[in-house]
């Protein structure tokens, strides 16, 4: 029976893609003691990139935001791979760091961060509700628009 998580989910019409493999030296994600922290997922689903370029010029604020949405998933599915498939093991979502790929003039940054801290909330209701840091940066890596890290606390 898939749990209260992977329910909601399902009621908003959201599967999760497969947890993405390290492309690097470090690991999706680390737990320590109560707290899982996973690395920045970029917008991709099942390794095909979706949101590449730069914010403001290649990409717009809606698009973007999409692919902060598409970075929670991946968090959610590294989280849920972490978790041995039990989602409900997630007790809250304590802290959310984006990244935004954008021009220098930009300035609507949490906007945009705003489509990965949504989708938890919805999919998480009180628990999902973080703390959270939107920044901007000249580039991400493979040239992603988005990049979403982001901090749990485990059952």
């Amino acid at each position: 029976m898939a749990g209260i998580i992977e329910q909601r989910l399902a009621e908003l019409g959201l599967e999760l893609p497969q947890a993405a493999a390290a492309v690097a030296a470090y690991v999706p994600c680390v737990r320590s003691g109560n707290l899982l922290f996973i690395s920045g997922q970029l917008p991709m689903w099942n390794g095909e990139f979706r949101c590449v370029g730069k914010v403001g010029r290649d990409i717009s604020l809606e698009d973007a935001n999409a692919a902060a949405r598409l970075c929670a998933l991946n968090l959610l599915a590294q989280a849920r791979a972490a978790c041995d498939g039990d989602l409900d093991r997630l007790v809250r979502c304590v802290k959310l760091t984006g990244f935004i790929n954008a021009e220098p003039e930009f300035k609507d940054h949490s906007k945009i961060v705003n489509g990965a801290s949504e989708l938890l909330q919805q999919v998480m209701g009180e628990a999902g509700r973080h703390a959270r840091s939107s920044i901007g940066v000249g580039s991400l890596p493979f040239g992603a628009a988005v990049e979403v890290e982001a901090i749990f606390e485990v059952a």
